[in-house]
């Protein structure tokens, strides 16, 4: 996980357009559940569709989207593909406390 947020670039536009994609990755309950299942260790579909009850087609997109938003980063493991948080996807520890 580099140090560097993801959403900052040399232009002001591309900036914009970076935090426009982030807060829309991030403005989702089911998408902020996943994060959070990613942060509990859920590192495959597999394991992410078991810990969240999201079909495997539907998490896909909403993975994609968290990708999207430079919230998750995709790698290829020995076996299956293997989602990691970004610096800018754990801002799951500070969502949604007021709701609870």
């Amino acid at each position: 996980m580099s140090d560097k947020s993801k959403t900052v670039a040399d232009s002001m536009e591309e900036t914009k357009e970076r935090h426009r994609r982030y807060l829309r990755a991030i403005n989702s309950p089911v998408r902020r559940s996943i994060l959070r299942a990613m942060k509990e260790g859920h590192k495959t579909v597999e394991a992410l569709s078991s810990a969240t009850g999201i079909d495997p087609k539907s998490l896909d997109w909403h993975v994609r989207l968290l990708e999207y938003g430079f919230c998750v980063e995709r790698r290829q493991g020995k076996d299956s593909v293997i989602f990691e948080l970004t610096k800018e996807g754990l801002v799951v520890d500070y969502m949604d406390r007021g709701s609870a």
